[in-house]
């Protein structure tokens, strides 16, 4: 039965499309069409808590798209658990929509942004999201959307499916393909594109059965390696419960208001140190969430799925920024300070195979301690774990596309180099707007307009005949285009680090060691 629409309170010259659901009045800003907070499947609250998306209930009259939707509960880095408080409201799972040509014969490609974040914050009505530039000057649909994240989306509940985050991307993407023709966009032409957590989600996609056909182009903007099997996931869950005294299950969360469930994730996050002999590498990088590779909603690894030939007709860039750890050493205050003790340890954790630090040593003879401590970090996390998707991809008869951002963040005195994040504001072209502003450092200059422009230019590129403007990868010439002042193709930059990782499996982290008591009951 239809449920009464929010009233309009815009314009009635401001555009308005029908969607399956409803009719939507967005705004009109310069030569777009925008509308937010259009809802693609209905709150997952009340009976709905920790349930896969179920589709929206239509609604009668028009409602109203000009404001963001509220996002999800959220993890309290960044302040980002107190701009989730500050919006009010039940209705996570909402779309935003950037359109030159809202007519449903535009027929234009469509990009969908999935935004990163760990798996425990992200919201898409971040200002460095607007999707206005990228639609504007590339000629496409812009799509963006909240899922689940942190305890919500991603821990492994009792009673509950795993990776809710990642149903709800699903959700948004079927959304898509049934809606966006309305808002000018080919549902046929459709590119998911993600950075960080994002670009681990369309690593996920490629590799889940429910996505298929939803998407047809994919960019992987430094993909984490972070996958987790069901009992790692479990574990974690377990003593996240505990926090708050319960079980991890369907029975005992879903009454826990959200806000006092995600710092029951935060107070687990605080503490991950103390577990590294249980939970392993995801505890030595405090990382406490991640898509779970359950064997349904995820079958198998995405470098599994892809080598298998499991997205071989879906066209794929992936790559990553040069100086991947440097932001991350700016937050934890090891920038430019770690120690030979601190190398070496970091060696022994991260580095692959029992050879590995002197391997690494070996292989970069001049570094420094700090130097290999980013090294080794950045390749594990995200480098090597980007890379390997490219080959998986290649393995399984499919086309990738490989890159490397080299181009030095001016922001913060320029010691943050191509440092992770870096590509958002570049790739959307939002220089001045956002958390991710202060890399660039002030007003854009010259050099960091260009190369944004180069950058928006290929991925829509991309997205609309499947063409960035470089050659494809493959495993001889291994020719990768670097992203700078001056952009250049050639071989794949990295080959240190490539030979270093070249027989690693990237496999779902498991869970290691034996329970220990940490107070909680």
């Amino acid at each position: 039965m239809p449920v009464a629409a929010p009233q309009p309170s815009g314009s009635p010259s401001d555009p308005a499309v029908r969607t399956a659901a409803g009719v939507v009045r967005g705004t009109r800003e310069g030569s777009l069409a925008v509308f937010r907070g259009i809802p693609f499947a209905e709150p997952p609250v009340g009976s709905l808590r920790f349930a896969a998306p179920r589709a929206v209930r239509a609604w009668d009259g028009e409602r109203q798209a000009s404001a963001f939707g509220p996002p999800p509960p959220q993890a309290g880095f960044f302040g980002m658990d107190e701009r989730a408080r500050e919006a009010a409201g039940h209705d996570w799972l909402t779309a935003n929509v950037w359109s030159p040509d809202p007519g449903p014969g535009a027929g234009l490609p469509v990009m969908v942004w999935i935004q990163g974040g760990a798996y425990v914050i992200g919201m898409s009505g971040l200002p460095e999201y607007d999707g206005g530039r990228l639609a504007r000057e590339g000629g496409v649909v812009l799509v963006t959307f909240n899922y689940r994240v942190g305890i919500e989306g991603f821990a492994q509940i009792e009673g509950a499916p795993a990776n809710r985050g990642l149903l709800d991307q699903v959700a948004a993407l079927e959304w898509v393909r049934d809606n966006i023709r309305s808002f000018g966009g080919d549902p046929d032409r459709v590119t998911v594109f993600g950075e960080s957590a994002g670009g681990g989600s369309v690593a996920a996609l490629m590799a889940m059965g429910r996505a298929r056909g939803l998407f047809h182009r994919a960019v992987a903007q430094s993909a984490p390696g972070t996958f987790f099997s069901p009992e790692l996931a479990a574990d974690i869950a377990t003593a996240c419960a505990s926090e708050l005294g319960l079980r991890p299950t369907t029975a005992d969360l879903s009454s826990v208001d959200p806000i006092r469930l995600s710092g029951a994730g935060d107070a687990l996050t605080a503490e991950l140190a103390q577990r590294v002999e249980r939970w392993g590498l995801p505890a030595h990088r405090q990382i406490p969430f991640a898509p779970v590779v359950d064997g349904d909603v995820l079958p198998v690894t995405p470098w599994q799925a892809l080598a298998d030939g499991a997205c071989r007709d879906v066209e794929l860039i992936a790559g990553h920024t040069r100086d991947k750890h440097r932001l991350f050493g700016l937050i934890d205050g090891t920038l430019g300070r770690a120690t030979e003790e601190q190398a070496s340890a970091a060696l022994r954790v991260y580095a692959p195979g029992p050879d590995g630090p002197q391997r690494y040593r070996e292989a970069f003879p001049s570094a420094d301690p700090n130097e290999l401590y980013e090294l080794v970090h950045a390749d594990w996390l995200f480098r090597m774990p980007s890379l390997h998707l490219a080959h998986a991809q290649l393995a399984g008869g499919g086309r990738a596309h490989v890159y490397e951002l080299t181009w030095p963040a001016p922001g913060m005195g320029g010691t943050l180099g191509a440092c992770h994040g870096l590509d958002v504001p570049l790739v959307f072209g939002n220089l001045d707007a956002g958390q991710a502003a202060g890399l660039i450092g002030g007003a854009p200059s010259p050099e960091a307009e260009a190369l944004s422009t180069h950058m928006r230019g290929a991925w829509t590129a991309f997205a609309t005949h499947g063409d960035p403007g470089w050659p494809a990868y493959d495993t001889t010439e291994r020719l990768t285009q670097l992203f700078d002042t001056q952009p250049a193709v050639r071989p794949y930059p990295e080959e240190p680090s490539r030979l270093l990782w070249e027989d690693h499996v990237f496999p779902a982290l498991p869970l290691i060691g034996q329970e220990v008591s940490f107070g909680h009951t």
